[in-house]
């Protein structure tokens, strides 16, 4: 019975000690390299998640942004498409008045936890 108590304190404490640490850091590049894109999911639906995602995407000071398709690149193994491979979408993003190009890359295929690319901000 001690063994279990002690057991049930120690997760409790462990627990509550490693989530006021637990952080949602995004690394660096995330979204912008061809070996880190964004994966938005479904084979189906691919294209429509792209730019719902896409379309809530901010500056970090609020700053809507334009988005236009460059087209596709890198091709990869997946179990989400019925090919068995799929390639990555290639977007330029336009922020009113930055000069910078910026470029993600989105995979339409497979689902992961979605984020905002470094210097954006999800709505």
């Amino acid at each position: 019975m001690n063994k279990i108590l002690f057991f049930f304190l120690a997760c409790i404490l462990l627990g509550c000690a490693s989530s006021g640490t637990a952080t949602s850091k995004v690394a660096d590049d995330y979204g912008y390299s061809e070996s880190n894109p964004i994966k938005v999911g479904g084979f189906s639906n691919g294209p429509a998640n792209e730019r719902a995602y896409l379309q809530r995407l901010r500056t970090v000071d609020g700053k809507s942004i334009s988005f236009e398709r460059r087209g596709s690149c890198c091709m990869f193994e997946t179990k989400s498409s019925p090919f068995g491979g799929g390639m990555l979408d290639i977007y330029e993003i336009k922020v009113k008045g930055d000069t910078v190009k910026k470029i993600l890359y989105l995979n339409m295929y497979d689902k992961g936890k979605l984020y905002a690319p470094k210097g954006f901000v999800l709505k």
